[in-house]
């Protein structure tokens, strides 16, 4: 704390960002011009308005409440995943990419450009969704208020891109991913209070809602460790009898996540499945089978989200760690990787390491998704976050944490360095 309160940028980084997530928060409760309150809350109380459900947990309940930042961030975090899918598929924006801060730069812009489209369609989608059917949940069916709904979601959602950049620039850790913690963090107090009332009402005993609470932070305590778990294969550098001779390391670690994948796979699971509901509330059709047979919880649907959450995770891993690129990196820096020759034996070598650890990985995140669901559905626990919740949150506080302590460091090395110079001066 004694460190923390002498490092006036850090303070200043903190406040700015605690600021625009308050701003943030505010702007969740702004409800968008038109609605009637009462017909949104008896379309959220339907079983049909799950497939809302992770936005709305994303978002903090704005979607429940369909304030100006209803769509959150989500057509952003989408934006970026689907640029960096054709970064990797198409060879002018691969090549782009490795232009520096100008090929970055233009990324970005066509991130933005993209996000825009994808909430004004999404915008488009939610006002039908509501005003379709006898429950409109406008207050009169103007055409009006599509136009306002979808000024006010496409507006809230470039102001939220707008806070996570500043976030990230001015302020501290990463701020897209802070604005979706925000906004899952914000249904625990709620899960909490719920917990309380059912053991206050005897459908929980103290017992059950102890153990509830240990379970929970055992598994927080396993996403940590293997979240903060690397792989580490040992690189060996040139004219290593020199840099022993000088007293330097000869060797370093290229360091491989166990969940490289991250929480991209049960994402992407989860609204595969979700699609069919979807569907069937938009057209109207008697798919009255089909959502039962994909209920949350269900037989089926656990074994269609642990086998899709393996085949993104082989997917996505394979993208997002591109093995003969970085055997090329390697060889380009004259290094290599003890007992491998460069070239094709490393990238080869690579290969099946990744593919090992995808594989615990994607057995890892299994686990994690699907232990809440059967809680949720067969013991009526109310843990709204889930696992792809847990996992957002608990990266997020470790991005945090590592963030914090490098700022920290480099104040102190900072400050020691004048003071040195005073102390050999006096000398």
């Amino acid at each position: 704390m004694s460190a923390l309160s002498s490092n006036s940028e850090l303070k200043r980084r903190i406040l700015f960002t605690v600021f625009i997530l308050l701003i943030y928060r505010f702007g969740t409760f702004v409800p968008i011009p038109g609605i009637n309150i009462d017909v949104l809350k008896s379309f959220f109380s339907n079983s049909g308005a799950n497939i809302f459900g992770m936005v709305n947990l994303f978002s903090g309940g704005a979607l429940q409440r369909m304030s100006i930042f209803a769509l959150n961030i989500m057509p952003y975090i989408t934006a970026s995943i689907i640029m960096q899918l054709l970064s990797s598929m198409y060879k002018g924006l691969e090549a782009l990419k490795k232009e520096g801060d100008y090929g970055r730069a233009k990324l970005n812009q066509y991130t933005r450009y993209l996000t825009i489209l994808l909430a004004i369609f999404q915008s488009v989608g939610v006002y039908y969704a509501l005003s379709g059917g006898e429950n409109n949940a406008f207050i009169s069916d103007s055409k009006i208020f599509m136009w306002t709904t979808c000024v006010s979601l496409v507006g809230g959602t470039v102001m939220l891109m707008w806070f996570g950049e500043r976030i990230t620039s001015s302020g501290i850790g990463n701020g897209i991913s802070l604005i979706i913690f925000v906004g899952i963090v914000s249904s625990l107090p709620s899960t909490i209070i719920q917990v309380f009332d059912l053991s206050r009402t005897g459908v929980y005993s103290w017992l059950t809602i102890i153990f509830f609470f240990l379970v929970f932070t055992g598994f927080l305590m396993l996403v940590c460790f293997v979240e903060k778990t690397h792989k580490r294969v040992k690189i060996q550098y040139p004219n290593g009898a020199m840099m022993r001779a000088s007293g330097m390391s000869d060797s370093s670690f290229l360091p491989l996540k166990i969940n490289i994948s991250g929480v991209i796979p049960p994402i992407f699971a989860s609204s595969i499945l979700m699609f069919p509901s979807a569907i069937v509330q938009f057209t109207g059709a008697d798919g009255d089978f089909l959502v039962s047979i994909l209920r949350r919880g269900g037989g089926l649907y656990l074994v269609l989200f642990a086998a899709l959450i393996l085949f993104f995770s082989y997917f996505y891993s394979s993208i997002i760690f591109n093995t003969e690129e970085v055997s090329n990196n390697l060889k380009k820096s004259n290094c290599f990787i003890l007992g491998v020759r460069p070239g094709v034996n490393t990238s080869s070598y690579l290969d099946k390491i990744v593919a090992r650890l995808t594989l615990i990985g994607a057995v890892y995140l299994t686990f994690v998704c699907i232990v809440p669901e059967i809680l949720v559905s067969n013991y009526s626990i109310p843990l709204h976050i889930g696992g792809t919740g847990i996992l957002i949150m608990v990266n997020v506080v470790l991005d945090l944490i590592n963030q914090v302590q490098s700022h920290l460091f480099s104040s102190r090395y900072g400050s020691s360095s004048p003071r040195k110079r005073r102390m050999r001066v006096r000398v």
